[in-house]
């Protein structure tokens, strides 16, 4: 049987062989701490819990939702985009709700990218944007996240013949795996190179409330006049612990919106209307306070990382936001000799950097979404396994 050629575009997946590894481990009694997945391990807040409950129970839920998300649930993005970024968006034109970020990110894509056109896609970044401008037939073109310009794009090097060419440029901050953030004048100048090439700026703000030592992200569509030429992913997944629910939106440029809806309806349905009514009580009912909390959390398993880091001499700045801590690899080693090593000698489990993009490689990723005590014996165990090479 033969697969489609788009298959064969795909890069393999790195983490197999660390996946076999791991099971390894397992089978033969060893106890795997797991900080690869960036999943949150504390629970969706109650009151959102009870809202679903409610809403599941009620019959004319039951049916087909709307494609693009229920006129409630879009005028309440509306409404929250007002009060915690001061953009107004019109809740028909320019919102457009979807089951989580990832699968708006691939559709809209598909509706904006094809073959001939170049896709602009960070590196290290969320694959995602990667793989779905392969399988649209585009072209990548990676742009270098390095960190000695703190892990932000430098606009200027992009070749002319790149942004000519280009239909979309992927931004991410607060960012994944990095950790890195972004001020609103860098987001000005990126939006102001879109304008300027006509490209589609496509900013995923999947982290934006997460933040640590009073830091708030600011959003793209802050910037004047953003909307003629940038939509924005914003998802509940990561702020409320809501991963498993699949419920985010897109907002921003009308006609970017328009087209993924477009694809949406032609390829998928939309958000069970009992969870887009819970997503409406969640961000409606001051969340200001949880946000507060939960970073209160991640904050202190960040400093518990840092200090650890430090002591094996893999010393990173302080990140102010997301749940990651992007690290060098110990001794020289490849990011996924790193993996396997740390998961061989200390039992736990670390992202490879290279699996975000060729300048991950030397790169190792940590995340935070792990009970604190078994997060303070990883690192024990990191420790101990660095200790031992020397």
């Amino acid at each position: 049987m033969k697969l489609a050629a788009r298959m064969e575009k795909l890069p393999p997946y790195l983490f197999l062989e660390l996946d076999r590894i791991i099971e390894q481990q397992r089978a033969s009694g060893h106890d795997i701490i797991n900080l690869g997945i960036g999943d949150p391990d504390q629970p969706t807040p109650s009151h959102i819990v009870e809202a679903l409950k409610n809403a599941a129970s009620q019959a004319q839920n039951h049916r087909y939702p709307n494609y693009l998300g229920g006129v409630n649930f879009r005028r309440t993005i509306a409404e929250w985009y007002e009060a915690r970024f001061q953009v107004s968006l019109d809740p028909l034109k320019e919102t457009v709700g979807l089951i989580g970020s990832k699968e708006g990110i691939a559709h809209l894509t598909w509706a904006m990218a094809g073959p001939g056109d170049v896709v602009i896609v960070p590196s290290p970044s969320y694959p995602v944007y990667f793989t779905q401008a392969l399988l649209a037939g585009a072209e990548v073109y990676s742009l270098p996240l390095v960190a000695e310009n703190r892990f932000l794009p430098d606009y200027k090097a992009i070749p002319e013949d790149v942004l000519k060419r280009a239909k979309m440029l992927w931004v991410n901050y607060p960012n994944n795996p990095t950790g890195a953030t972004a001020t609103l004048e860098h987001f000005a100048e990126a939006v102001e190179l879109c304008r300027q090439y006509d490209i589609l700026l496509c900013s995923d703000l999947a982290y934006a409330e997460i933040g640590y030592d009073g830091y708030r992200a600011p959003s793209a569509l802050q910037v004047p006049g953003a909307k003629d030429v940038a939509i924005e992913f914003y998802s509940l997944s990561k702020p409320f612990n809501m991963t498993g629910w699949r419920i985010a939106a897109a907002v921003g440029n009308p006609t970017a919106v328009g087209a993924l809806g477009t694809l949406k309806s032609n390829l998928d349905s939309g958000v069970f209307t009992a969870v887009q009514d819970a997503a409406i009580v969640a961000l409606k009912t001051d969340p200001v306070p949880f946000f507060q909390s939960q970073s209160r959390i991640y904050q202190e398993r960040r400093d518990i990382v840092l200090k650890a880091l430090n002591k094996m001499g893999l010393g990173i700045p302080a990140p102010l936001s997301t749940f990651y801590m992007w690290f060098p690899t110990p001794t020289g080693m490849t990011s996924s000799e790193a993996s396997r090593f740390f998961v061989e000698e200390a039992k736990v489990v670390v992202a490879p950097g290279a699996s975000y993009g060729d300048a991950g490689e030397g790169w190792l990723r940590i995340s935070l979404t792990c009970p604190t005590d078994r997060l303070k014996e990883a690192m024990e165990r990191m420790k101990g396994a660095v200790q031992r090479l020397s």
